[in-house]
């Protein structure tokens, strides 16, 4: 397992129990580098949506349980916010909860020419990803071909 694996999966531990406490869902934990800085990031999530308080309130406890364990060796910046209206489906319950809503499909390679895909998310299952586009036209995917899968948003 890498490291940054390691990290997620440690630091998840710890957050879980907090995001729980406050009756909120978590939704990810990452750690990435990004223009060489490392980011542990806890992505949370309440019907209605979450509030920068919320967010504060999580991330005060998150933090000091993160220096109480002091397991991740580099240096790093903390977030913990909203996944966003635009919010990718990884686990189960994700897609659960947004079937029959829009996803914007993106995939590694080209299929058919092209490398994104928006439509109503129809179906999935363990593997695949069933969508259906605006003429009623369904697309499936298999799910280790999908780069990312997220709500779509549209602005008028």
């Amino acid at each position: 397992m890498s490291r940054s694996k390691d990290y997620v999966g440690k630091a998840e531990a710890l957050l879980r129990p907090i995001v729980d406490s406050f009756g909120f869902e978590l939704v990810d934990v990452e750690f990435v580098k990004e223009a060489g800085t490392w980011y542990l990031r806890g992505y949370i999530d309440k019907p209605g949506g979450i509030t920068v308080n919320d967010c504060e309130a999580v991330s005060r406890l998150f933090s000091d349980r993160l220096d109480e364990e002091d397991f991740i060796e580099e240096s790093y910046i903390l977030e913990v916010s909203s996944p966003g209206l635009d919010r990718p489906l990884k686990k189960p319950a994700d897609f659960e909860r947004s079937l029959g809503k829009a996803v914007e499909v993106r995939t590694f390679r080209p299929i058919d020419k092209q490398k994104e895909f928006v439509g109503t998310l129809a179906a999935f299952d363990e593997s695949t990803v069933t969508i259906e586009d605006e003429a009623g036209l369904r697309k499936t995917f298999e799910k280790k071909d999908i780069a990312l899968i997220r709500l779509a948003v549209f602005f008028d």
